[in-house]
């Protein structure tokens, strides 16, 4: 199974966005690129395995939502 691939947009509590393949870092005084090629790769690394935790979050909610309530004495 491939990586789920980072989602344009900000990482929480991170002062970086990714924008059109670009990672910026901002601040109230403006934005610039990341052009570090090590610094890139981490934050690539981390927004997929952000992806991929939100994935698997997402896929459990759906189960727990199919799956029929256990009876009130607690057998199936």
């Amino acid at each position: 199974m491939s990586a789920p691939a980072p989602r344009p947009g900000r990482l929480p509590d991170a002062p970086v966005v990714l924008r059109d393949g670009w990672w910026w870092m901002f601040s109230r005084a403006g934005s610039i690129p990341v052009s570090d090629a090590a610094f890139t790769t981490v934050l690539d690394d981390f927004a997929q395995a952000m992806a991929a935790a939100d994935q698997a979050v997402a896929e459990l909610r759906t189960r727990q939502s199919e799956s029929p309530a256990p009876d009130p004495g607690g057998r199936w």
